[in-house]
């Protein structure tokens, strides 16, 4: 259903977000991150560069890690979105824990959602594929080293 507010068309849809369906109220041009953070309340997604360079904003999309700052909202429609609130006590948090694998925290989220889409993908990654995927995201606090401790311990206790 397509409305106007202002001479803006926006329009109705329905996102699969953290396995409930969400009815959200769209622009054409409103991201994945803003609709996630702005409209369903979920702000473990951060706006860092807003522009796909920090990964601070990443979310699990049908399996894949994607920086919501650079998808739009109605490409979402019948994927399957995961957000940190939605991962569920998943290894890799307590991982990050146990590790020490932050410091401020503004990108933990992002990191620990592309080291969950990387462990689903890759169960036994060696040493080039998990830089690789370290690659997509920005810490500017702590080394790697602690990630990818937190990383090798989810990968060999599986």
């Amino acid at each position: 259903m397509n409305n106007t507010d202002r001479g803006i068309v926006k329009c109705e849809l329905e996102l699969l977000v953290n396995g409930k369906r969400q009815p959200v109220v769209i622009r054409s041009a409103d991201t994945l991150l803003r609709v996630l953070r702005e409209q369903l309340g979920l702000t473990g997604a951060k706006a860092g560069c807003e522009n796909g360079d920090c990964g601070a904003c990443t979310v699990i999309v049908s399996g894949t890690a994607v920086k919501s700052c650079l998808m739009l909202a109605i490409e979402a429609r019948g994927s399957r979105i995961t957000t940190i609130e939605g991962l569920e006590d998943a290894p890799i948090q307590q991982a990050f824990i146990d590790h020490f694998a932050f410091q401020c925290g503004f990108c933990t989220s992002g990191f620990i959602m592309n080291c969950q889409a990387l462990i689903d993908r890759h169960p036994d990654a060696n040493e080039a594929v998990i830089t690789e995927w370290l690659r997509s995201n920005i810490c500017r606090c702590t080394s790697y080293e602690e990630i990818r401790k937190a990383i090798h311990a989810v990968i060999d206790r599986e």
